[in-house]
């Protein structure tokens, strides 16, 4: 029964036919020849937090035409967009950031080595650690494209790592967009109980009516994201060790998970033992505009648009989450559960599962000072919030009422872009939450740069599984004091010199953490945290070029945060087209951060927590690249973690470096992903 549930090619056969039928209903003879939008993005709307539109554009759109032009926009944003076809950069293609540490392989829990606290208001569960393998609505992409275009991406890996990527995105009608997109990431890993499986679903689509004035987004979103635990090795002492069976890490003996019914299987990624978390978002908006009509007569056409002033906004979302962790091979670990929470007596599956429910129902209104720049515009709403609860027998309920205002203004010159917004929680168990934000963007000119001021600070309660009663093995702690977080940035990009400087102060009050494998705790006094980034691209000869971004950060007071205070990761390769039709960059990439206590980690609640006994000291991450692009397809091929090499009882990639206390990060890793667009 475990097995069938936890296994993944169930789901990704299932998951996969249903994303193909999706698409092959969409009719791709919608493709019609006719009038493009003369206007193209009135009506198309958005903003930096929801609502507004779009500047007026005359461009005309050709559906016919035999080329693809593709655009995209955030649900919340107004400016569309175009894909990035860069090829310099890996991690542009893959979850995984340059500066996030996972516990193990690709797919396994993570954590940011560089300060930055969660902000959001409100309800929050308390389980981050997947975060990065899912699909969220922020994201999510509305696209506008004058042909079907279709993206196909495989990556494979070392110990049958792989990475399946499907985009699929058309116009039904000039004013009608459906995408749906299909990501699969699935690896067994390099140590014993580290396998990982990862399905993610997102359709989305929006409607623009003829007459211009209503205006639809439908998103659909699908999460299911397990990871195996094996709750670290239980020595360092074995990665060095002369016994020739401990080359193969996967025979290193392990905290939780007997190594002997794990498995390595490519059609057989069972997991017996970890986290199992499930999401599924849904959200509908709609919009209808009172205003004016125009046209605008050329010299073969009439382009008919309309002229937005005030704005009526309906937004319903609804969410269904699931966070459980399992183990039904817990014996053999008695003395983990034992010493780390106090689990004496094991049954034969241990079990801790939590479901949330939420609901919320927001009315908007946008009014536009100038109809001719939707850009500038006022917005003010109110927002119904419900939630609930279960967990080992718990029920929990409650409701809050949040009010909103936005003001937004990107000048017609397109040199100043202003943004205020604020939201407030005036009703409800979370009464007292708020967000403040006030962004200043100014335009320094085409060869110079940008520059972007920036504060931002939020009151918000402590997640969840710490304030409150869970079946998960946390002990919680009853009226902690709201988290309280302030941000304040600069950031300067200078395009002539290709750098971009980044200043960011934090101001930070009872801070809320795990202090041990259960126990919360609180910080009440008020510390600050600094950090300095520098990225530069530096041209050495001709076409060879050494991009590098360095982080500086410190923690001002006594705060039980510990972070690497130096970290940075360089490229230094070729870059550039040897032939008409092949871009290539080719190179060697080095990663690197100082020594410092890295937090300890927590299985059986997928929490990082505070710790000052284990020093992470590692060697630079250092890894060969050769990225190249042939028009439509692009190629990575990889070798990774080379600075693991070590002659020490035979050669051998075994001198791991450590991504938290007894959780060492793989050795020699191949990957080669290929992604392939067309036009249907």
């Amino acid at each position: 029964m475990h097995l069938e549930y936890m296994n993944p090619f169930r789901n990704f056969s299932f998951n996969f036919i249903l994303f193909i039928l999706l698409i092959s209903c969409l009719d791709s003879t919608a493709q019609m020849p006719g009038m493009m939008r003369g206007m193209q993005n009135i009506g198309r709307s958005g903003s930096a937090m929801g609502g507004g539109g779009d500047s007026i554009s005359f461009e005309k759109r050709n559906f016919a035409a035999d080329s693809v032009n593709v655009q995209f926009k955030y649900l919340d944003t107004s400016k569309y967009l175009t894909f990035d076809s860069s090829i310099s950069d890996f991690y542009k293609r893959v979850p995984l950031k340059p500066w996030l540490v996972n516990i193990g392989y690709n797919g396994n829990p993570t954590k940011s080595i560089l300060f930055n606290p969660m902000r959001g208001i409100g309800w929050d569960a308390g389980f981050h650690t997947l975060d990065p393998f899912a699909f969220t609505l922020p994201e999510t992409r509305f696209m506008n494209t004058t042909k079907a275009y279709t993206e196909l991406g495989y990556l494979v890996g070392s110990k049958a790592e792989q990475q399946v990527s499907i985009l699929h995105t058309q116009n039904i009608s000039p004013d009608w967009n459906a995408v749906a997109q299909y990501r699969l990431i699935t690896a067994p890993g390099t140590f014993n109980s580290q396998n990982s499986s990862h399905n993610n679903i997102r359709i989305n689509s929006d409607f623009t009516s003829k007459n211009r004035r209503y205006h639809a987004y439908l998103v659909l979103l699908s999460n299911a994201l397990q990871s195996a635990e094996n709750g670290g090795i239980q020595s360092l002492q074995y990665l060095m060790n002369e016994n020739p069976a401990y080359n193969d890490r996967f025979n290193i003996p392990t905290n939780l998970a007997p190594s002997v019914y794990s498995s390595r299987n490519f059609f057989k990624v069972n997991l017996l033992t970890g986290n199992r978390y499930t999401e599924k978002t849904s959200l509908f908006r709609q919009q209808y505009d009172f205003g004016k009509k125009d046209s605008l007569v050329t010299d073969s056409s009439v382009v008919k648009y309309f002229l937005p002033r005030l704005r009526l906004e309906h937004t319903i979302e609804s969410g269904n989450s699931e966070y459980k962790f399992m183990d039904v091979q817990s014996f053999g670990a008695q003395a983990f559960y034992a010493t780390n929470y106090a689990i004496q007596q094991l049954p034969d599956t241990v079990l801790f599962l939590m479901n949330m429910k939420s609901l919320k129902n927001d009315f908007s209104i946008i009014q536009f000072p100038d109809a001719k720049n939707l850009l500038q515009y006022f917005k003010a709403g109110a927002s119904f919030l419900h939630y609930r609860m279960q967990s080992g027998g718990l029920e929990d309920s409650y409701s809050n009422l949040l009010l909103h205002g936005e003001y937004r203004n990107l000048t017609r010159n397109k040199k100043w872009d202003m943004l205020l917004y604020g939201e407030f929680i005036t009703a409800g168990r979370d009464l007292g939450n708020y967000s403040l934000k006030a962004h200043l963007d100014r335009s320094l000119g085409e060869k110079l740069g940008t520059l972007q001021l920036g504060f931002e600070n939020a009151n918000r309660s402590p997640s969840y599984i710490y304030a409150h009663s869970t079946a998960f093995p946390i002990q919680y702690k009853k009226n902690l004091s709201n988290e309280n977080v302030s941000n304040l940035f600069a950031t300067l990009h200078l395009k002539k010199i290709k750098s971009i400087v980044q200043f960011n102060y934090f101001l930070f009050s009872n801070y809320t953490y795990l202090k041990s494998y259960m126990q919360v705790d609180q910080y009440t006094p008020v510390f600050q945290v600094v950090r300095a980034s520098l990225s530069k691209e530096i041209k050495i000869y001709r076409n060879f070029k050494w991009t590098t971004d360095v982080y500086l950060q410190s923690i001002i007071g006594n705060a039980p945060i510990h972070l690497p205070s130096f970290f940075t990761r360089n490229r230094i390769g070729y870059e550039g087209k040897p032939f008409r039709n092949l871009q290539l960059a080719s190179g060697v990439e080095i990663r690197y951060h100082s020594a410092y206590f890295a937090d300890g980690y927590s299985p059986l609640s997928g929490q990082f927590f505070y710790q000052t006994t284990e020093k992470i000291t590692n060697r630079p991450d250092v890894h060969l690249y050769n990225n190249f692009r042939i028009r439509s397809f692009t190629g990575f091929v990889r070798l990774e973690n080379l600075n693991t090499a070590a002659n020490k009882y035979g050669f051998g990639f075994k001198n791991n470096n450590l991504a938290a206390p007894f959780y060492p990060t793989p050795g020699l890793v191949f990957r080669v992903g290929i992604f392939w667009n067309f036009v249907n």
